[in-house]
């Protein structure tokens, strides 16, 4: 017989048994999901499925934004004025199958700004608005977003833009410009003879009030006369704001 004083041995299945496989399956376990974390962190299949992670917008998503571009220069043959454009434009988000990891195609699906000329009583201006709209349906997106820097993160946007310009009562500006109106107040229609760009250099998207800046002259042609250019806007200066 044991002693009274002796300890009893553990038994298979006792306290300090179940104590230890305790201990290790908390391990395991807490072992266990920092690997899947830092498997998800570290760029594994199911994180890299999903761009909107890199700071993109979704897929599909439409995001409209207000336009306003203040003191625009608008050279028509030998007259020069200059206007303020308000509007708006909308995008959809597509994939760029470039670079679908950091980039995005945008779709112009709604595109108006328009413009108060300068007129009234006793000027040879005469009045008048102008009013640019969207080309047609923006089937070959060409517009970009990119993200240039994840941290912090920072974008440029690129807005490849195809518009008409349509000139309402301009029979002051034009006799001014040296054009003759085939009707006192008939709308003078023109259209791009190559597309604008327009680039943001952005911290956010969709911007919030940000300045983006015309890299190029675009001239202005009759549609029926692609080879004579009747205006021109040297610079657009617009500031683009998420609705």
């Amino acid at each position: 017989m044991p002693a009274p004083n002796d300890e009893k041995p553990e038994e298979p299945g006792s306290g300090k048994d179940r104590r230890d496989f305790l201990k290790g399956a908390a391990a395991a376990a807490a072992l266990g999901v920092g690997g899947v974390a830092a498997g998800g962190l570290l760029g594994g299949q199911q994180a890299q499925a999903f761009p909107q992670q890199t700071g993109l917008p979704p897929i599909g998503a439409e995001i409209p934004c207000s336009c306003l571009a203040i003191n625009t220069p608008l050279q028509i043959r030998t007259s020069l004025v200059s206007v303020d454009f308000r509007g708006g434009i909308k995008v959809r988000v597509d994939v760029n199958p470039d670079d679908p990891v950091n980039s995005v195609r945008l779709r112009v699906v709604g595109h108006r700004v328009s413009a108060e000329l300068p007129g009234g009583a006793g000027m040879d201006q005469g009045g008048g608005t102008i009013t640019i709209e969207q080309n047609d349906i923006d089937v070959d997106a060409k517009s970009l977003l990119k993200l240039t820097q994840r941290f912090p993160p920072r974008y440029e946007q690129i807005m490849v833009l195809s518009f008409t310009m349509t000139i309402d009562q301009p029979e002051g500006l034009l006799r001014r410009a040296g054009i003759q109106s085939r009707k006192a107040y008939e709308p003078l229609v023109l259209t791009t003879k190559d597309p604008a760009m327009l680039v943001g250099k952005l911290t956010q998207f969709p911007p919030r009030g940000d300045l983006y800046q015309l890299q190029n002259p675009v001239d202005l042609v009759l549609p029926d006369d692609p080879d004579t250019t009747i205006a021109t806007i040297q610079k657009f200066p617009v500031k683009v704001g998420g609705l």
